[in-house]
């Protein structure tokens, strides 16, 4: 067996030994190799980083509540301005006591996956903090949020339909860069893809965000049977839900439910609803592929002369097959990309048929 491959194993068993003893041990990011991983010679658009505790501080003011930009189940984002001058996100990871050692996997699956990966639609990550249990996860600043934000009303822009098929498609695009391979040799569920994982730049261009729970595919294979089932209520794939069985298609679905957000406006899940209208698929996947009965749900607030019923039609009947309960019935995030790519053709076209007309009046 030759020296180098014997003296890698040795490291990463030795590696994978500290781990198990104590999670908390830091280690920088070369050493954080996944089990079902293939290490890979990839380019980095961004060096990563590595700050110290007090860094943090400086950057955030303390971690001022002013430079609170948001939270959730993994912690607090905070706006930062690092030494640099540069404007930063900074997630500080706040999971405690019996969620310690899953808080610390999710963080390290997180800077491993995103140090590899180069694509415009994937948020890049700038560095992170590993200062004793402390640890924090530098990103871009993404000038506009998260896109439910913009959709649920909470920004006091709305967005018109041009913009939400721009998002569509940016979002289709980095989930289908994940599922290529190309990125790390073997494919990337994203496992949590969601409206509030889509994040929006000064120019509303869409970056994928948030990959704690990513998972990469057994090499050759295109399921996975997970013990646990991983992601957010709304989104789960009924199929990865019932049988355990992970697939590129669990993120088709949940990218599918997302189109459903972006036409109608509404939540995935909406508990201030009805029973019977809580979840966004069960209210409105029967009136997907029926014209008339389509435009009831089409969002409200969207301007209408920024759309053509002929483009609704088309997202709609994209985001029927995507939530389809047989994932072997969905079409692959490829064709989602060329889909919407033809949708936003159809709808220019469209709307610029209407405005001639308006000028020969």
């Amino acid at each position: 067996m030759p020296f180098g491959f014997v003296s890698a194993w040795n490291k990463r068993r030795r590696s994978k030994s500290q781990d198990h003893s104590d999670p908390w041990i830091y280690k920088p990011a070369e050493f954080w190799q996944l089990e079902d991983q293939t290490p890979q010679t990839t380019k980095r658009r961004h060096g990563s980083s590595v700050f110290t505790l007090k860094e943090m501080e400086d950057a955030t003011c303390s971690f001022s509540d002013d430079n609170l930009v948001g939270k959730g189940g993994f912690g607090r984002v905070y706006r930062g301005i690092l030494k640099s001058g540069q404007v930063v996100a900074v997630k500080k990871m706040e999971l405690l006591g019996i969620k310690e050692a899953e808080g610390e996997l999710e963080f390290r699956v997180e800077v491993d996956i995103l140090s590899r990966l180069d694509h415009p639609n994937l948020v890049s990550l700038i560095g992170y903090c590993a200062d004793g249990k402390h640890r924090f996860l530098v990103y871009e600043y993404m000038h506009n949020g998260n896109l439910q934000d913009h959709l649920n009303g909470i920004k006091v822009r709305r967005m018109d339909w041009p913009q939400r098929l721009r998002v569509a498609l940016g979002a289709a695009k980095g989930l289908a860069y994940l599922h290529s391979s190309s990125c790390v040799g073997i494919p990337i569920v994203h496992r949590d893809f969601k409206s509030t994982n889509i994040l929006l730049d000064v120019n509303f261009e869409a970056k994928i965000s948030d990959f704690g729970l990513a998972k990469l595919m057994p090499e050759g294979e295109e399921t996975h049977v997970t013990a646990r089932v991983f992601g957010t209520f709304g989104y789960f794939d009924p199929e990865y839900t019932s049988t355990g069985k992970l697939t590129l298609q669990s993120d088709v679905y949940a990218f599918g439910v997302v189109l459903l957000e972006l036409l109608t406006g509404r939540r995935a899940v909406d508990l201030n609803q009805g029973p019977n209208d809580q979840n966004l698929v069960l209210q409105v996947r029967h009136l997907l592929n029926d014209c008339k009965m389509l435009r009831k749900v089409i969002d409200p607030d969207m301007i209408r002369n920024s759309y053509t019923i002929e483009s609704i039609f088309m997202f709609a009947n994209l985001a029927s097959r995507c939530v389809r309960p047989e994932s072997n019935e969905r079409p692959s995030m490829k064709d989602c990309v060329k889909e919407i790519q033809i949708i936003i053709c159809t709808n220019t076209k469209g709307l610029g048929m209407v405005m001639h007309s308006l000028r020969m009046l």
